[in-house]
């Protein structure tokens, strides 16, 4: 079984002994249970990571002893993915499992036929819950490169992110073109869009393509919005080499 990850700082990482506390401390010795000897990493969340051994467990807190230090670059090329809202607790799982397949970017969207919207009172609480659920996908995962919760962005961001984007696409049911089939060679960033439990609307697929991205198909059944990314990301992540 490999070893168990943790989230610090980032200056905390230097030291000999680096200290885990707080909520992932607690984590560690309580619920863990961890003692002295077994083997953990501990990392920043954006590349830069430790492997070592416990050396020491207070009641919430552990200390552990630097046996090799890493530093990993950002897998390339980037794999963005713009999420429409799902409804309930759908959108954690489309964040989690989009997290373990190795995703880099998760963009939250206001799509019109979101059934549902965060309203400007929750929509720092619905962020948080997504960025929560991918930071703990991440740990479970052993990724020392954690991906971005961006903000919820609206049709016209999206736009914007498709046009500057190398590789742009649109997952729908009605295109003729799959995404399997498409040529990713040279693309140094991806950027895919997941549509609402609704449909992406006319008007909405009408900016997307003035904005540059090509309508892609995934496959002859049609997926929850909540589990389609993670389809098409595994798609891409085959095609690009990554996997």
């Amino acid at each position: 079984m490999s070893a168990p990850v943790f989230v610090v700082e980032a200056a905390a990482l230097a030291a000999e002994r680096v200290v885990v506390e707080g909520a992932e401390g607690r984590h560690a010795a309580t619920v863990k249970r961890l003692r002295v000897g077994e083997e953990v990493v501990v990392t920043d969340g954006g590349g830069r990571a430790v492997l070592g051994v416990v050396a020491a467990v207070g009641k919430e807190r552990i200390e552990v002893e630097v046996r090799e230090r890493r530093e990993e670059k950002a897998p390339e090329p980037r794999i963005t993915v713009v999420q429409a809202l799902p409804k309930g607790e759908r959108g954690e799982l489309a964040v989690e499992v989009m997290t373990e397949a190795g995703v880099d970017v998760i963009v939250p969207w206001a799509a019109a036929r979101s059934i549902t919207q965060w309203k400007a009172e929750r929509r720092e609480k619905s962020l948080g819950r997504w960025r929560n659920a991918a930071r703990e996908a991440a740990k479970q995962s052993r990724r020392t490169h954690f991906p971005r919760i961006t903000d919820l962005e609206t049709t016209a961001q999206v736009a914007a992110r498709l046009a500057a984007a190398p590789l742009a696409l649109v997952l729908h049911e009605e295109a003729a073109e799959p995404l399997s089939g498409i040529d990713v060679a040279g693309a140094a960033e991806i950027v895919l869009v997941v549509g609402p439990e609704g449909g992406i609307s006319p008007e909405e697929l009408a900016a997307f393509a003035e904005a540059g991205a090509g309508h892609v198909l995934l496959g002859p059944t049609v997926l929850r919005t909540s589990t389609a990314g993670v389809a098409a990301a595994s798609v891409l992540l085959a095609k690009t080499g990554r996997w």
